[in-house]
């Protein structure tokens, strides 16, 4: 059983284009849904949606998401002991064009100046700059942490989330704990409103 009958999160095309290296990056669309009610804290196990998943990727978010918890009041179980709760992780992660960059190569002609007249002078200047080479494409990375907790008896949720943000390929290294922040801050959070954390 699923605390949500459908989770999607908006489109962020509107964002891409205000993505670049040198640009803060666009806020983290997040959703969460639970029932309403305190969500008890305890042990708990952050597990793979997909058991066959060992990857070093999935550790990085499952690190991530593993610390978020902790911040929100879980705690390890013992090694061997069962925990009262497992959070299984899921993303996904995808490479798209952005909006070009700007050719690095560009050549500038400068004015000159003259004087003249016996009472003063009179000065031109000024400067005009032209790229050269085509533009590049931002290549941007599009990824989506998913998160579900169960009770570790009888396997019922009690809490979903789900974030989504993009960023430029080269701030790939920032993308989990970004996502995993973004989806456990204000903890549990409000069921199923769709915010935007920067």
């Amino acid at each position: 059983m699923s605390l949500r009958p459908y989770l999607a999160l908006g489109a962020v095309a509107a964002a891409l284009a205000g993505c670049a290296t040198t640009q803060p990056l666009p806020p983290t669309e997040v959703i969460r849904y639970h029932l309403d009610r305190p969500i008890a804290r305890g042990t708990i196990a952050v597990q793979p949606l997909d058991a066959s998943n060992a990857s070093i990727e999935f550790k990085t978010y499952a690190a991530a998401v593993e610390g978020e918890l902790l911040k929100a009041g879980y705690s390890l179980p013992a090694q061997g002991a069962r925990p009262d709760y497992v959070a299984t992780v899921n993303f996904t992660r995808t490479t798209q064009e952005g909006p070009p960059r700007p050719s690095p190569f560009s050549i500038g002609i400068g004015g000159g100046s003259f004087s003249g007249g016996r009472r003063g002078g009179v000065g031109l200047g000024g400067g005009i700059g032209f790229p050269i080479g085509k533009s590049r494409p931002t290549n941007l990375l599009v990824a989506e942490l998913a998160v579900t907790i169960k009770d570790a008896r009888d396997q019922s949720p009690v809490w979903e989330g789900r974030a989504q943000g993009i960023s430029d390929i080269k701030r790939a290294d920032e993308q989990a704990p970004r996502l995993a922040h973004a989806l456990f801050t204000g903890f549990p959070g409000e069921s199923g409103r769709t915010i935007e954390v920067r």
